[in-house]
């Protein structure tokens, strides 16, 4: 048998260096770089007022989120495909916890003609924003502390929806608004004459229809898909909070069924989406408010 002396400074200086080689293999990086930066800025002004602390789940899919609000009455939904970067890597799934807010005031930092690279690795606890402005004469970086957030990710079914409506943005904006004017909630009735906003108030009461119209643009045509009559109401609040992702896309589509939350989507161009769902107000909730 070999002398102890000779034996066992080897396999130990094996053992330790292998053990060196297997940590460095196991930093994992995630690395997305966006010519549009400005598409990431829209995204998070999309959803910041409505969620505070979130998870981005970065996969070798795209960089995605599912959060719900903090009174559990909404959820948004996020992805961006890793397609739609101009370089993406992810070398093992990540999930980074992030202040909504506080990764807003340092994207603001960023020009809106700006390419925007994310980094980060599973060792570390921040991650990095590197801002390159287009003639690359100017380049900054900043740190963003991450978190560690508990969160429930929500099984969304695949389900058939009695109505679909598909409008312009704009436009589901601009009725948001002017009923939010008149009263607190918004009823959504679709049928084959078309989709009607209905709100009462203290001051009155209002009705918009939008009638199904393909005889314009694409961007400004009104298109009603429908199974069967749909009627629900909604805070419109949280509606006009969804509004905000109006400046990702053209047409905003709208997806209902009977006591069912709402789906309001976004389709960002060769990019993803961005979703939000709304439960709608029971009878029992709107009687004890007017009460």
């Amino acid at each position: 048998r070999p002398p102890r002396s000779t034996l066992f400074p080897y396999t130990t200086l094996f053992r330790s260096h292998a053990t060196n080689v297997h940590e460095q293999t196991q930093v994992a990086m995630f690395e997305a770089r966006l010519i549009q930066g400005s598409l990431l800025k829209k995204v998070l002004e999309s959803i910041k007022d409505l969620v505070t602390d979130a998870n981005f789940d970065c996969s070798n899919n795209g960089f995605a989120l599912q959060a719900m609000d903090s009174s559990h009455v909404s959820l948004v939904a996020l992805l961006l495909r890793s397609d739609g970067f101009e370089h993406y890597r992810c070398d093992r799934n990540m999930t980074m916890g992030m202040n909504l807010s506080n990764m807003s005031k340092m994207l603001k930092c960023a020009g809106n003609d700006d390419i925007i690279t994310m980094k980060a690795d599973d060792t570390g606890d921040v991650v990095t924003f590197m801002f390159e402005s287009p003639d690359q004469d100017k380049i900054s970086d900043f740190e963003l502390k991450l978190m560690d957030i508990d969160s429930e990710h929500l099984g969304i079914p695949d389900t058939e929806y009695a109505a679909t409506v598909k409008m312009p943005s704009a436009e589901f904006m601009r009725i948001c608004r002017d009923l939010s004017s008149i009263g607190d909630t918004v009823t959504i009735s679709v049928s084959k004459d078309g989709v009607k906003f209905s709100t009462t108030g203290d001051i009155g009461q209002a009705n918009i229809t939008c009638r199904q119209n393909t005889n314009v643009d694409k961007e400004e045509q009104t298109i009603i898909e429908l199974q069967e009559p749909v009627t629900l109401t909604f805070a419109l609040r949280y509606l006009n909070s969804f509004t905000k992702a109006t400046p990702l896309a053209p047409t905003v589509q709208l997806q209902m069924s009977k006591e069912l939350p709402v789906v309001v989507q976004y389709l960002i161009a060769d990019m993803g989406y961005v979703r939000y769902y709304l439960a709608p107000k029971i009878e029992d909730e709107e009687t004890a408010e007017a009460a």
